[in-house]
Protein backbone atom coordinates (compact mmCIF):
# COMPACT_ATOMS: atom_id res chain seq x y z
CA UNK A 1 0.00 0.00 0.00
CA UNK A 2 1.16 3.53 -0.61
CA UNK A 3 -0.14 6.94 0.23
CA UNK A 4 -1.23 8.62 -2.96
CA UNK A 5 -1.50 12.40 -2.87
CA UNK A 6 -4.32 13.79 -4.99
CA UNK A 7 -2.02 16.27 -6.68
CA UNK A 8 1.34 16.31 -8.47
CA UNK A 9 4.58 17.14 -6.72
CA UNK A 10 8.03 18.21 -7.69
CA UNK A 11 7.14 20.89 -10.17
CA UNK A 12 6.90 24.64 -10.31
CA UNK A 13 3.57 26.31 -9.56
CA UNK A 14 1.57 27.48 -12.56
CA UNK A 15 2.77 30.71 -14.07
CA UNK A 16 0.65 33.73 -13.22
CA UNK A 17 -1.86 34.61 -15.90
CA UNK A 18 -1.26 37.74 -17.90
CA UNK A 19 -3.25 40.44 -16.18
CA UNK A 20 -4.91 43.37 -17.83
CA UNK A 21 -4.19 46.74 -16.24
CA UNK A 22 -6.67 47.68 -13.53
CA UNK A 23 -6.98 50.63 -11.26
CA UNK A 24 -6.28 49.74 -7.63
CA UNK A 25 -7.28 52.21 -4.98
CA UNK A 26 -6.71 52.66 -1.28
CA UNK A 27 -9.96 50.83 -0.53
CA UNK A 28 -8.83 47.62 -2.23
CA UNK A 29 -6.42 44.80 -1.68
CA UNK A 30 -5.65 41.79 -3.82
CA UNK A 31 -4.94 38.34 -2.42
CA UNK A 32 -1.50 36.84 -2.85
CA UNK A 33 -0.88 34.90 -6.08
CA UNK A 34 -1.16 31.15 -6.32
CA UNK A 35 1.86 29.74 -4.54
CA UNK A 36 1.18 26.03 -4.90
CA UNK A 37 -1.32 23.56 -6.21
CA UNK A 38 -2.00 20.31 -4.30
CA UNK A 39 -4.41 18.21 -5.00
CA UNK A 40 -30.61 20.91 11.41
CA UNK A 41 -32.92 18.40 12.49
CA UNK A 42 -35.76 20.91 12.79
CA UNK A 43 -36.29 24.17 10.95
CA UNK A 44 -36.65 27.03 13.43
CA UNK A 45 -38.15 30.38 12.62
CA UNK A 46 -36.09 33.04 14.37
CA UNK A 47 -37.49 36.41 15.35
CA UNK A 48 -37.33 39.17 12.79
CA UNK A 49 -33.85 40.35 13.49
CA UNK A 50 -32.27 43.30 11.75
CA UNK A 51 -31.13 41.05 8.91
CA UNK A 52 -34.61 39.57 8.47
CA UNK A 53 -36.27 42.97 8.46
CA UNK A 54 -33.64 44.13 5.98
CA UNK A 55 -34.49 41.33 3.58
CA UNK A 56 -38.22 41.96 3.77
CA UNK A 57 -37.59 45.56 2.82
CA UNK A 58 -35.16 44.72 0.02
CA UNK A 59 -37.62 42.31 -1.50
CA UNK A 60 -40.01 45.19 -2.13
CA UNK A 61 -37.44 47.76 -3.14
CA UNK A 62 -34.63 47.32 -5.64
CA UNK A 63 -33.21 50.84 -5.47
CA UNK A 64 -32.15 52.96 -2.49
CA UNK A 65 -34.96 55.42 -1.88
CA UNK A 66 -35.86 57.23 1.37
CA UNK A 67 -38.15 54.41 2.56
CA UNK A 68 -35.41 51.83 2.02
CA UNK A 69 -32.79 53.91 3.78
CA UNK A 70 -35.12 54.45 6.74
CA UNK A 71 -35.83 50.74 7.02
CA UNK A 72 -32.13 49.95 6.80
CA UNK A 73 -31.32 52.40 9.56
CA UNK A 74 -33.95 50.83 11.80
CA UNK A 75 -32.50 47.38 11.10
CA UNK A 76 -28.92 48.43 11.81
CA UNK A 77 -27.21 47.04 14.92
CA UNK A 78 -25.59 49.42 17.35
CA UNK A 79 -22.19 50.42 15.99
CA UNK A 80 -20.39 49.86 19.29
CA UNK A 81 -21.82 46.39 19.93
CA UNK A 82 -19.36 43.51 19.55
CA UNK A 83 -20.02 41.80 16.24
CA UNK A 84 -21.09 38.16 16.53
CA UNK A 85 -23.16 38.02 13.33
CA UNK A 86 -22.60 38.84 9.68
CA UNK A 87 -24.95 39.76 6.86
CA UNK A 88 -23.72 38.61 3.44
CA UNK A 89 -24.97 38.73 -0.13
CA UNK A 90 -23.41 36.08 -2.36
CA UNK A 91 -24.58 34.78 -5.75
CA UNK A 92 -25.31 31.19 -6.58
CA UNK A 93 -28.17 30.14 -4.32
CA UNK A 94 -28.39 26.40 -5.11
CA UNK A 95 -31.53 25.50 -7.03
CA UNK A 96 -31.63 22.01 -5.54
CA UNK A 97 -30.89 23.02 -1.98
CA UNK A 98 -28.08 22.01 0.34
CA UNK A 99 -27.70 18.32 -0.42
CA UNK A 100 -24.13 17.31 -1.36
CA UNK A 101 -25.47 14.27 -3.20
CA UNK A 102 -27.31 16.69 -5.49
CA UNK A 103 -24.21 18.81 -6.11
CA UNK A 104 -24.09 21.23 -3.16
CA UNK A 105 -20.44 22.05 -2.42
CA UNK A 106 -19.14 21.06 -5.85
CA UNK A 107 -17.59 24.53 -6.23
CA UNK A 108 -16.26 25.50 -2.84
CA UNK A 109 -17.06 23.88 0.50
CA UNK A 110 -20.45 22.52 1.62
CA UNK A 111 -20.38 24.61 4.87
CA UNK A 112 -23.06 22.55 6.65
CA UNK A 113 -21.31 19.24 6.00
CA UNK A 114 -17.75 17.96 6.38
CA UNK A 115 -15.64 16.35 3.68
CA UNK A 116 -12.92 13.73 3.90
CA UNK A 117 -10.22 16.21 2.88
CA UNK A 118 -9.97 19.96 2.45
CA UNK A 119 -7.69 22.47 0.75
CA UNK A 120 -6.00 25.28 2.63
CA UNK A 121 -5.37 28.77 1.30
CA UNK A 122 -2.43 27.48 -0.77
CA UNK A 123 -4.64 24.65 -2.11
CA UNK A 124 -2.48 22.12 -0.26
CA UNK A 125 -4.25 18.95 0.89
CA UNK A 126 -5.27 18.86 4.56
CA UNK A 127 -7.22 16.21 6.51
CA UNK A 128 -10.80 16.91 7.51
CA UNK A 129 -12.83 13.82 8.44
CA UNK A 130 -10.15 11.50 7.09
CA UNK A 131 -7.01 10.92 9.14
CA UNK A 132 -5.49 8.47 6.65
CA UNK A 133 -6.17 7.76 2.98
CA UNK A 134 -4.28 5.12 1.00
CA UNK A 135 -4.56 4.01 -2.60
CA UNK A 136 -3.87 0.34 -3.32
CA UNK A 137 -1.01 -0.65 -5.61
CA UNK A 138 -3.46 -1.73 -8.32
CA UNK A 139 -5.23 1.67 -7.96
CA UNK A 140 -8.59 -0.08 -7.52
CA UNK A 141 -9.36 0.80 -3.90
CA UNK A 142 -8.94 3.53 -1.33
CA UNK A 143 -8.69 2.71 2.38
CA UNK A 144 -9.95 5.55 4.56
CA UNK A 145 -9.55 6.03 8.32
CA UNK A 146 -11.80 8.60 10.01
CA UNK A 147 -11.48 10.83 13.03
CA UNK A 148 -13.50 9.52 15.98
CA UNK A 149 -14.77 12.78 17.50
CA UNK A 150 -17.01 13.99 14.65
CA UNK A 151 -20.72 14.44 15.34
CA UNK A 152 -23.63 15.69 13.31
CA UNK A 153 -25.43 18.85 14.34
CA UNK A 154 -28.15 16.76 16.04
CA UNK A 155 -25.53 15.18 18.31
CA UNK A 156 -25.38 11.79 16.58
CA UNK A 157 -21.85 10.41 16.01
CA UNK A 158 -20.50 10.36 12.47
CA UNK A 159 -19.24 6.89 11.60
CA UNK A 160 -17.91 4.97 8.64
CA UNK A 161 -21.49 3.83 7.99
CA UNK A 162 -22.45 7.43 7.15
CA UNK A 163 -19.48 7.90 4.83
CA UNK A 164 -20.16 4.63 3.00
CA UNK A 165 -23.85 5.52 2.73
CA UNK A 166 -23.01 8.94 1.27
CA UNK A 167 -20.68 7.56 -1.39
CA UNK A 168 -22.97 4.66 -2.35
CA UNK A 169 -26.04 6.90 -2.53
CA UNK A 170 -24.23 9.53 -4.61
CA UNK A 171 -22.99 6.84 -7.01
CA UNK A 172 -26.50 5.47 -7.49
CA UNK A 173 -28.01 8.94 -7.93
CA UNK A 174 -25.78 9.69 -10.93
CA UNK A 175 -25.41 13.01 -12.68
CA UNK A 176 -24.95 15.64 -9.99
CA UNK A 177 -21.88 13.96 -8.46
CA UNK A 178 -19.81 11.83 -10.80
CA UNK A 179 -18.96 8.68 -8.87
CA UNK A 180 -19.43 6.39 -11.86
CA UNK A 181 -16.08 4.74 -11.12
CA UNK A 182 -17.20 3.59 -7.67
CA UNK A 183 -18.03 -0.11 -7.39
CA UNK A 184 -18.86 -0.08 -3.69
CA UNK A 185 -18.13 1.75 -0.46
CA UNK A 186 -17.79 -0.88 2.28
CA UNK A 187 -17.41 -0.38 6.04
CA UNK A 188 -14.35 -2.13 7.48
CA UNK A 189 -14.64 -0.80 11.04
CA UNK A 190 -16.51 1.81 13.11
CA UNK A 191 -14.22 4.50 11.73
CA UNK A 192 -12.75 2.92 8.60
CA UNK A 193 -13.99 1.99 5.15
CA UNK A 194 -12.83 0.89 1.72
CA UNK A 195 -13.86 2.55 -1.55
CA UNK A 196 -13.59 -0.05 -4.32
CA UNK A 197 -13.39 1.19 -7.92
CA UNK A 198 -14.51 -0.46 -11.14
CA UNK A 199 -11.36 0.75 -12.87
CA UNK A 200 -8.51 3.11 -11.99
CA UNK A 201 -9.63 6.74 -12.08
CA UNK A 202 -7.04 9.31 -11.16
CA UNK A 203 -9.61 12.07 -10.52
CA UNK A 204 -11.76 9.99 -8.15
CA UNK A 205 -9.99 11.47 -5.11
CA UNK A 206 -11.42 14.89 -5.98
CA UNK A 207 -14.67 13.70 -4.40
CA UNK A 208 -12.82 13.60 -1.07
CA UNK A 209 -12.67 17.42 -1.19
CA UNK A 210 -16.19 18.18 -2.40
CA UNK A 211 -18.64 15.48 -1.30
CA UNK A 212 -20.12 16.44 2.06
CA UNK A 213 -21.04 13.53 4.31
CA UNK A 214 -24.73 13.07 5.18
CA UNK A 215 -26.23 11.02 8.05
CA UNK A 216 -27.53 7.66 6.90
CA UNK A 217 -30.28 7.73 9.53
CA UNK A 218 -31.60 11.19 8.63
CA UNK A 219 -31.16 11.36 4.87
CA UNK A 220 -34.38 11.54 2.87
CA UNK A 221 -36.36 13.47 0.24
CA UNK A 222 -36.46 16.65 2.36
CA UNK A 223 -32.77 16.66 3.25
CA UNK A 224 -31.87 19.44 0.79
CA UNK A 225 -34.15 21.86 2.66
CA UNK A 226 -33.33 20.65 6.17
CA UNK A 227 -29.72 19.41 6.07
CA UNK A 228 -28.08 17.79 9.08
CA UNK A 229 -24.30 17.83 8.84
CA UNK A 230 -21.03 17.97 10.73
CA UNK A 231 -19.68 21.22 9.29
CA UNK A 232 -18.90 24.44 11.16
CA UNK A 233 -22.43 25.82 10.67
CA UNK A 234 -25.96 24.43 10.76
CA UNK A 235 -28.85 25.70 8.67
CA UNK A 236 -31.59 27.36 10.75
CA UNK A 237 -33.86 28.94 8.15
CA UNK A 238 -33.95 28.91 4.37
CA UNK A 239 -36.50 30.88 2.40
CA UNK A 240 -35.67 30.09 -1.26
CA UNK A 241 -35.06 33.20 -3.30
CA UNK A 242 -35.01 35.31 -0.16
CA UNK A 243 -32.57 34.48 2.62
CA UNK A 244 -30.74 31.81 4.56
CA UNK A 245 -29.78 31.94 8.23
CA UNK A 246 -27.04 29.73 9.62
CA UNK A 247 -25.72 29.38 13.15
CA UNK A 248 -22.45 27.97 14.45
CA UNK A 249 -22.73 24.22 14.95
CA UNK A 250 -22.13 23.47 18.66
CA UNK A 251 -21.18 19.88 17.78
CA UNK A 252 -18.43 20.88 15.34
CA UNK A 253 -15.13 19.12 16.09
CA UNK A 254 -12.94 21.92 14.73
CA UNK A 255 -12.25 25.47 15.93
CA UNK A 256 -15.35 27.42 16.83
CA UNK A 257 -16.16 30.05 14.18
CA UNK A 258 -15.73 33.68 15.21
CA UNK A 259 -19.30 34.51 14.15
CA UNK A 260 -22.28 32.83 15.77
CA UNK A 261 -24.77 33.70 13.03
CA UNK A 262 -24.58 34.26 9.27
CA UNK A 263 -27.43 35.70 7.23
CA UNK A 264 -27.20 35.24 3.46
CA UNK A 265 -29.45 37.49 1.39
CA UNK A 266 -30.54 36.50 -2.12
CA UNK A 267 -31.68 39.93 -3.25
CA UNK A 268 -29.96 40.43 -6.59
CA UNK A 269 -27.09 42.67 -7.60
CA UNK A 270 -28.78 46.08 -7.44
CA UNK A 271 -30.64 45.61 -4.16
CA UNK A 272 -27.62 44.06 -2.47
CA UNK A 273 -25.42 46.95 -3.53
CA UNK A 274 -28.07 49.38 -2.26
CA UNK A 275 -27.94 47.65 1.12
CA UNK A 276 -24.16 47.91 1.15
CA UNK A 277 -24.32 51.60 0.29
CA UNK A 278 -26.60 52.00 3.31
CA UNK A 279 -24.08 50.22 5.53
CA UNK A 280 -26.17 47.11 6.13
CA UNK A 281 -23.98 44.39 4.61
CA UNK A 282 -20.67 43.05 5.84
CA UNK A 283 -19.74 41.23 2.63
CA UNK A 284 -21.15 41.08 -0.87
CA UNK A 285 -19.95 39.76 -4.20
CA UNK A 286 -20.29 42.26 -7.01
CA UNK A 287 -19.97 42.16 -10.79
CA UNK A 288 -17.39 44.40 -12.45
CA UNK A 289 -20.10 46.96 -13.26
CA UNK A 290 -20.48 47.70 -9.53
CA UNK A 291 -16.89 47.11 -8.44
CA UNK A 292 -15.83 50.75 -8.57
CA UNK A 293 -18.70 51.92 -6.35
CA UNK A 294 -17.21 51.12 -2.96
CA UNK A 295 -19.49 52.17 -0.08
CA UNK A 296 -18.15 54.17 2.83
CA UNK A 297 -16.77 51.89 5.50
CA UNK A 298 -16.03 49.09 3.03
CA UNK A 299 -13.08 48.05 0.92
CA UNK A 300 -12.80 46.14 -2.33
CA UNK A 301 -11.23 42.67 -2.16
CA UNK A 302 -10.14 41.13 -5.47
CA UNK A 303 -9.53 37.38 -5.39
CA UNK A 304 -7.85 35.37 -8.14
CA UNK A 305 -9.97 32.56 -9.55
CA UNK A 306 -10.14 29.85 -12.19
CA UNK A 307 -13.72 30.96 -12.88
CA UNK A 308 -14.14 31.39 -16.63
CA UNK A 309 -16.73 32.33 -19.24
CA UNK A 310 -16.95 30.99 -22.77
CA UNK A 311 -19.26 30.23 -25.68
CA UNK A 312 -20.19 26.61 -26.31
CA UNK A 313 -21.10 25.79 -29.91
CA UNK A 314 -23.66 23.21 -31.10
CA UNK A 315 -21.46 20.84 -33.07
CA UNK A 316 -23.86 18.97 -35.36
CA UNK A 317 -26.02 20.17 -38.28
CA UNK A 318 -29.58 21.08 -37.35
CA UNK A 319 -31.89 18.12 -36.88
CA UNK A 320 -35.03 18.53 -34.83
CA UNK A 321 -34.28 20.18 -31.48
CA UNK A 322 -30.51 19.75 -31.74
CA UNK A 323 -27.72 21.07 -33.92
CA UNK A 324 -27.05 24.31 -35.74
CA UNK A 325 -26.18 24.66 -39.43
CA UNK A 326 -23.92 27.67 -38.82
CA UNK A 327 -21.82 26.51 -35.86
CA UNK A 328 -21.57 22.98 -37.27
CA UNK A 329 -18.98 24.40 -39.70
CA UNK A 330 -15.54 24.42 -38.05
CA UNK A 331 -14.61 27.47 -40.14
CA UNK A 332 -17.24 29.52 -38.28
CA UNK A 333 -16.02 28.29 -34.90
CA UNK A 334 -12.36 28.97 -35.67
CA UNK A 335 -13.13 32.37 -37.21
CA UNK A 336 -14.96 33.46 -34.07
CA UNK A 337 -12.08 32.23 -31.93
CA UNK A 338 -9.40 34.18 -33.78
CA UNK A 339 -11.49 37.30 -34.45
CA UNK A 340 -12.32 38.00 -30.81
CA UNK A 341 -10.04 40.43 -29.00
CA UNK A 342 -9.98 38.91 -25.53
CA UNK A 343 -7.92 41.68 -23.95
CA UNK A 344 -10.49 44.18 -25.16
CA UNK A 345 -13.23 41.93 -23.79
CA UNK A 346 -11.61 42.05 -20.35
CA UNK A 347 -11.53 45.83 -20.45
CA UNK A 348 -14.98 46.39 -21.95
CA UNK A 349 -17.03 43.71 -20.18
CA UNK A 350 -15.01 43.18 -16.98
CA UNK A 351 -13.59 46.70 -16.58
CA UNK A 352 -10.17 45.10 -16.24
CA UNK A 353 -11.12 42.66 -13.47
CA UNK A 354 -9.95 39.49 -15.17
CA UNK A 355 -7.70 38.00 -17.84
CA UNK A 356 -8.17 36.59 -21.36
CA UNK A 357 -9.23 32.93 -21.55
CA UNK A 358 -8.09 30.54 -24.27
CA UNK A 359 -9.16 27.22 -22.77
CA UNK A 360 -11.18 25.71 -19.93
CA UNK A 361 -8.28 25.52 -17.46
CA UNK A 362 -5.81 28.31 -18.25
CA UNK A 363 -2.78 28.24 -15.97
CA UNK A 364 -3.65 24.87 -14.44
CA UNK A 365 -1.27 21.93 -14.87
CA UNK A 366 -3.55 20.09 -17.30
CA UNK A 367 -3.99 22.99 -19.76
CA UNK A 368 -2.01 23.12 -23.00
CA UNK A 369 -0.78 26.56 -24.11
CA UNK A 370 0.22 25.02 -27.46
CA UNK A 371 -3.49 24.66 -28.29
CA UNK A 372 -3.92 28.42 -28.66
CA UNK A 373 -4.20 30.46 -31.83
CA UNK A 374 -3.45 34.19 -32.01
CA UNK A 375 -6.63 36.18 -31.43
CA UNK A 376 -7.71 39.74 -32.26
CA UNK A 377 -7.15 38.87 -35.94
CA UNK A 378 -10.30 39.84 -37.88
CA UNK A 379 -8.42 39.82 -41.19
CA UNK A 380 -7.33 36.22 -40.68
CA UNK A 381 -10.86 35.29 -39.63
CA UNK A 382 -12.27 36.90 -42.79
CA UNK A 383 -9.86 34.94 -44.99
CA UNK A 384 -10.84 31.72 -43.27
CA UNK A 385 -14.54 32.40 -43.88
CA UNK A 386 -13.93 33.41 -47.50
CA UNK A 387 -12.10 30.14 -48.13
CA UNK A 388 -14.98 28.19 -46.56
CA UNK A 389 -17.51 29.86 -48.85
CA UNK A 390 -19.09 32.26 -46.36
CA UNK A 391 -19.48 35.43 -48.47
CA UNK A 392 -20.72 38.86 -47.35
CA UNK A 393 -24.22 39.77 -48.57
CA UNK A 394 -25.72 43.19 -49.36
CA UNK A 395 -26.49 43.69 -45.67
CA UNK A 396 -22.93 42.79 -44.66
CA UNK A 397 -23.98 39.45 -43.16
CA UNK A 398 -22.13 36.48 -44.57
CA UNK A 399 -24.02 33.54 -46.03
CA UNK A 400 -23.32 30.20 -47.66
CA UNK A 401 -25.79 28.24 -49.78
CA UNK A 402 -28.57 30.53 -48.59
CA UNK A 403 -27.73 30.07 -44.91
CA UNK A 404 -26.93 33.42 -43.23
CA UNK A 405 -24.26 33.56 -40.53
CA UNK A 406 -26.79 34.77 -38.00
CA UNK A 407 -26.67 33.33 -34.48
CA UNK A 408 -28.54 33.83 -31.22
CA UNK A 409 -26.24 33.94 -28.19
CA UNK A 410 -27.91 32.89 -24.96
CA UNK A 411 -26.84 34.05 -21.51
CA UNK A 412 -28.54 33.70 -18.13
CA UNK A 413 -31.01 36.56 -17.69
CA UNK A 414 -30.10 38.79 -14.77
CA UNK A 415 -26.36 38.10 -15.03
CA UNK A 416 -24.88 41.48 -15.90
CA UNK A 417 -21.40 40.11 -16.61
CA UNK A 418 -22.60 37.52 -19.12
CA UNK A 419 -24.86 40.10 -20.70
CA UNK A 420 -21.93 42.50 -21.10
CA UNK A 421 -19.85 39.74 -22.66
CA UNK A 422 -22.63 38.81 -25.09
CA UNK A 423 -23.13 42.41 -26.19
CA UNK A 424 -19.39 43.00 -26.62
CA UNK A 425 -18.95 39.77 -28.60
CA UNK A 426 -21.78 40.87 -30.88
CA UNK A 427 -20.07 44.20 -31.52
CA UNK A 428 -16.73 42.53 -32.26
CA UNK A 429 -18.15 40.02 -34.74
CA UNK A 430 -20.46 42.37 -36.64
CA UNK A 431 -17.66 43.77 -38.89
CA UNK A 432 -16.67 40.18 -39.69
CA UNK A 433 -20.13 39.54 -41.11
CA UNK A 434 -21.39 37.29 -38.31
CA UNK A 435 -24.60 38.62 -36.77
CA UNK A 436 -24.88 37.79 -33.07
CA UNK A 437 -28.22 38.34 -31.34
CA UNK A 438 -27.86 38.20 -27.53
CA UNK A 439 -30.77 36.61 -25.65
CA UNK A 440 -31.21 36.63 -21.87
CA UNK A 441 -32.92 33.37 -20.91
CA UNK A 442 -33.88 31.47 -17.78
CA UNK A 443 -31.91 28.40 -16.80
CA UNK A 444 -34.85 26.24 -17.81
CA UNK A 445 -34.99 27.81 -21.27
CA UNK A 446 -31.22 27.54 -21.60
CA UNK A 447 -31.29 23.85 -20.77
CA UNK A 448 -33.94 23.32 -23.45
CA UNK A 449 -32.17 25.34 -26.16
CA UNK A 450 -28.46 24.74 -25.53
CA UNK A 451 -28.15 21.84 -27.98
CA UNK A 452 -29.18 24.12 -30.86
CA UNK A 453 -27.97 27.61 -29.90
CA UNK A 454 -24.63 28.98 -28.69
CA UNK A 455 -24.60 29.76 -24.96
CA UNK A 456 -22.28 31.70 -22.67
CA UNK A 457 -21.51 29.36 -19.78
CA UNK A 458 -19.20 29.65 -16.80
CA UNK A 459 -17.05 26.90 -15.35
CA UNK A 460 -13.76 26.59 -13.47
CA UNK A 461 -12.60 23.86 -11.13
CA UNK A 462 -9.57 22.62 -9.21
CA UNK A 463 -10.24 19.23 -10.80
CA UNK A 464 -9.29 18.11 -14.35
CA UNK A 465 -12.40 15.90 -14.39
CA UNK A 466 -14.37 19.03 -15.27
CA UNK A 467 -12.53 19.20 -18.60
CA UNK A 468 -13.53 15.59 -19.22
CA UNK A 469 -17.18 16.38 -18.44
CA UNK A 470 -17.17 19.38 -20.79
CA UNK A 471 -15.73 17.55 -23.79
CA UNK A 472 -16.54 13.86 -23.33
CA UNK A 473 -19.63 12.18 -24.74
CA UNK A 474 -20.20 10.95 -21.18
CA UNK A 475 -21.07 14.52 -20.18
CA UNK A 476 -23.97 14.84 -22.62
CA UNK A 477 -27.27 14.92 -20.78
CA UNK A 478 -25.75 15.67 -17.38
CA UNK A 479 -26.77 19.19 -16.43
CA UNK A 480 -25.04 21.81 -18.56
CA UNK A 481 -21.99 19.64 -19.30
CA UNK A 482 -21.10 19.22 -22.99
CA UNK A 483 -24.09 21.28 -24.06
CA UNK A 484 -22.85 21.38 -27.67
CA UNK A 485 -22.72 17.55 -27.85
CA UNK A 486 -19.09 17.44 -28.89
CA UNK A 487 -17.61 14.01 -29.64
CA UNK A 488 -14.11 12.96 -30.70
CA UNK A 489 -12.62 9.44 -30.54
CA UNK A 490 -9.11 10.89 -30.32
CA UNK A 491 -10.00 13.13 -27.39
CA UNK A 492 -11.81 10.27 -25.64
CA UNK A 493 -8.69 8.12 -25.99
CA UNK A 494 -6.56 10.78 -24.31
CA UNK A 495 -9.11 11.12 -21.50
CA UNK A 496 -9.11 7.36 -20.93
CA UNK A 497 -5.31 7.27 -20.81
CA UNK A 498 -5.26 10.17 -18.34
CA UNK A 499 -7.71 8.48 -15.98
CA UNK A 500 -5.73 5.22 -16.09
CA UNK A 501 -2.41 6.91 -15.26
CA UNK A 502 -0.61 5.87 -12.05
CA UNK A 503 -0.65 9.43 -10.66
CA UNK A 504 -2.02 12.84 -11.46
CA UNK A 505 1.50 13.92 -12.40
CA UNK A 506 1.71 11.08 -14.92
CA UNK A 507 -1.73 11.92 -16.32
CA UNK A 508 -0.91 15.52 -17.23
CA UNK A 509 0.52 14.85 -20.74
CA UNK A 510 -2.71 13.08 -21.71
CA UNK A 511 -4.92 15.88 -20.41
CA UNK A 512 -2.85 18.36 -22.42
CA UNK A 513 -2.96 16.16 -25.52
CA UNK A 514 -6.75 16.07 -25.36
CA UNK A 515 -6.70 19.83 -25.94
CA UNK A 516 -4.13 19.55 -28.74
CA UNK A 517 -1.92 16.59 -29.60
CA UNK A 518 -0.30 18.09 -32.70
CA UNK A 519 -3.03 16.78 -34.99
CA UNK A 520 -6.37 17.27 -33.29
CA UNK A 521 -8.01 18.15 -29.99
CA UNK A 522 -10.91 20.02 -28.49
CA UNK A 523 -9.03 23.35 -28.35
CA UNK A 524 -8.69 26.32 -30.68
CA UNK A 525 -6.23 24.63 -33.05
CA UNK A 526 -8.38 21.52 -33.23
CA UNK A 527 -12.16 21.29 -33.26
CA UNK A 528 -12.69 24.65 -31.53
CA UNK A 529 -15.73 23.31 -29.69
CA UNK A 530 -15.80 26.45 -27.53
CA UNK A 531 -14.70 30.05 -27.83
CA UNK A 532 -13.35 30.75 -24.36
CA UNK A 533 -13.54 34.43 -23.51
CA UNK A 534 -12.33 35.53 -20.06
CA UNK A 535 -11.17 34.38 -16.65
CA UNK A 536 -12.87 36.38 -13.91
CA UNK A 537 -11.48 37.99 -10.82
CA UNK A 538 -13.90 37.48 -7.94
CA UNK A 539 -14.74 40.89 -6.52
CA UNK A 540 -16.04 41.40 -3.00
CA UNK A 541 -16.93 44.48 -1.01
CA UNK A 542 -16.14 43.88 2.65
CA UNK A 543 -16.62 45.87 5.82
CA UNK A 544 -13.32 47.47 6.80
CA UNK A 545 -13.53 45.67 10.14
CA UNK A 546 -14.11 42.27 8.52
CA UNK A 547 -10.95 40.27 7.84
CA UNK A 548 -11.44 37.35 5.44
CA UNK A 549 -8.03 35.92 6.24
CA UNK A 550 -6.08 34.19 3.47
CA UNK A 551 -8.27 33.20 0.55
CA UNK A 552 -7.85 30.44 -2.01
CA UNK A 553 -7.54 30.76 -5.73
CA UNK A 554 -11.28 30.31 -6.08
CA UNK A 555 -13.21 27.98 -8.39
CA UNK A 556 -16.44 28.85 -10.17
CA UNK A 557 -18.50 31.20 -8.01
CA UNK A 558 -21.74 29.25 -7.71
CA UNK A 559 -20.71 27.39 -4.55
CA UNK A 560 -19.85 30.32 -2.27
CA UNK A 561 -16.12 29.54 -2.58
CA UNK A 562 -15.21 32.46 -0.32
CA UNK A 563 -16.62 30.46 2.62
CA UNK A 564 -13.87 27.84 2.23
CA UNK A 565 -11.77 29.97 4.60
CA UNK A 566 -14.60 30.72 7.00
CA UNK A 567 -12.72 29.50 10.08
CA UNK A 568 -10.17 32.25 9.43
CA UNK A 569 -12.74 35.05 9.34
CA UNK A 570 -12.30 37.68 12.07
CA UNK A 571 -13.78 41.00 13.21
CA UNK A 572 -10.94 43.43 13.82
CA UNK A 573 -12.75 46.40 15.37
CA UNK A 574 -13.80 46.77 19.03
Amino acid sequence: MRRSPPAPRGRSPPAPRERSPTRRGADEYEVSPWTSYCFLPKLLRPPRTGATALFLTLRRLAAPGPALLLALSLAAPAAAAPRTALVLALPGEPERGYDPIQGWGEYGHPLFQSTLLRRDADLATQPDLATRWQLSDDRLSWDIALREDARFSDGAPLTAEDVAFTFNTAAKAGGAVDLSALREARVTGPHSLRLALKAPQITFAESFFTLGIVPSAKYGPDYARHPVGSGPYRLVLWSPGQQLIAEANPEYYGPRPAFARLTFLFTGEAASHAAAMAGQLDLLAVPPSLATRVPAGMRRVVVRSVDNRGIVFPMQPAEGATGNDVTADPAIRRAINIALDRRALVQAALLGFGTPAYGPADGLPWSNPEARLPDADPEGAARLLDEAGWRPGPDGIRARSGQPARLPLIYFAGDSTRQALALTVAEMLRPLGIAIEPEGRSREDTRRLMASRPVIFGWGSHNPAEVHNLYSAAGIGHGFFNAGRYTSPAVEAHFAAAQAAPSLEASLPEWRAAEWDGTTGYGMKGDAAWAWLVNLDHIYLANRCFDLGRTQIEPHGHGWPVTAGILGWRWTCP
